[in-house]
């Protein structure tokens, strides 16, 4: 049987810069009060940058959960499993 190595997320420190410069840059609170110009495919440039960074948010969390976090529950089941069979 082939082992994954476990990783957990939370403890790397890159990860959670990365996270944080995405929400900062999701709230457009960096653009003049009453900003509305210029027009991006007749959305105002804050809405433009605010959905793109939502979308490039959605994609690093997918990312991150399919390559940075390999937890033990499916090692875990099957263990569970086995030993249901052997008592049961």
């Amino acid at each position: 049987m082939k082992t994954k190595s476990i990783k957990e997320p939370i403890r790397k420190k890159w990860i959670w810069v990365l996270l944080f410069i995405n929400v900062v840059l999701i709230v457009p609170w960096y653009f003049p009060e009453g900003a509305v110009e210029p027009f991006i495919f007749g959305f105002p440039l804050w809405a433009f940058i605010s959905t793109f960074f939502t979308l490039v948010m959605g994609a690093y969390l997918s990312w991150l959960c399919i390559s940075q976090w390999n937890i033990v529950e499916e090692e875990e089941e099957a263990a569970k499993r086995e030993e249901e069979v052997k008592h049961g």
